[in-house]
């Protein structure tokens, strides 16, 4: 193929389903979008998706085509990380990815960081989605629950995040405060949307709480604890945060069995580069001084 951009559009198209979704992952408008896909199929005369109004499905055709793309894309991303963690020097692009409801803990070092070594350029991605250190997606990953146990990935522990339960000032003064799990009927909870949600607080209120007192689900740790802010209910928020809100109640202290652990996750690849190794050892230091 003598351009790689279609190609490259197509992947993206095929992979996230919507012309919209692959013109922003792109950074391009969707009309270009949809001038590549529609190029790629003239050149190839044949048809690489069906579209229909949810989106786009890859064909027979466009899959054979996208299996190529996706392997020379992972493989170019690869290379990219390894050459940009190279070098003596602590600069350029620095990927850190960890989930949302993290980032009031991660973001201020990072700031702090930067400080430091001023010629670093930040890119902290928080998404669901775990980001693939081997193809060169991200430096440094920062995970929460159990240890990440994927291949050729340097693990270490960066702390146990302290979990107590909480409520608003609004909610305790209309429902009052429970005195014992047989009060739990009688009290509205904020859980997880999703039933197998493996956070271990989330695990007591499935096992703790009738279902019909877990009235606001959400699927987002961040959603959640505005919800409680909010009056929705009793949620489990971190301790650091929600000391010294005066709208909030504590209603449990943390619990040992609530913690959530935090891991730092690196590449085999990267691990040794030095502006990795400068970024750990600085979060450590962090952490030794205990989460700001």
């Amino acid at each position: 193929m003598d351009d790689w951009d279609e190609i490259k559009t197509a992947y993206q198209v095929a992979r996230v389903g919507t012309v919209s979704g692959a013109a922003e992952v792109l950074g391009v408008h969707h009309a270009t979008v949809i001038r590549h896909i529609d190029a790629l199929e003239g050149r190839l005369g044949v048809k690489l998706f069906q579209r229909h109004p949810r989106g786009y499905t890859a064909t027979e055709a466009g899959e054979d085509l996208l299996r190529v793309a996706k392997a020379t894309d992972d493989q170019f991303n690869q290379m990219v990380g390894r050459i940009k963690g190279r070098g003596s020097e602590v600069s350029g692009d620095l990927v850190v990815t960890s989930l949302t409801s993290l980032a009031p803990l991660i973001a201020p070092m990072l700031a702090a960081f930067q400080q430091q070594h001023k010629d670093v350029v930040v890119r902290y991605l928080t998404s669901s989605r775990l980001f693939r250190l081997e193809y060169g997606e991200a430096h440094v990953a920062i995970r929460a629950g159990l240890a990440p146990d994927q291949p050729d990935n340097v693990v270490q522990p960066m702390l146990d995040l302290q979990i107590g339960a909480y409520a608003s000032g609004s909610y305790v003064a209309e429902y009052g405060m429970p005195e014992g799990p047989q009060d739990y009927g009688k009290h509205r909870f904020v859980g997880a949307d999703d039933l197998d949600n493996r956070a271990p607080y989330y695990k007591w209120l499935r096992e703790n709480v009738p279902e019909s007192s877990i009235s606001y689900r959400t699927s987002d740790t961040r959603a959640a604890e505005v919800a409680v802010r909010a009056g929705a209910g009793i949620g489990f928020l971190v301790k650091e945060q929600a000391e010294g809100d005066p709208g909030l109640v504590e209603i449990y202290p943390p619990r040992p069995e609530w913690a959530a652990p935090i891991w730092l996750v690196t590449h085999v690849d990267l691990h040794r580069t030095t502006k990795v190794q400068a970024l750990l050892r600085f979060i450590k230091e962090q952490m030794q001084q205990g989460p700001q």
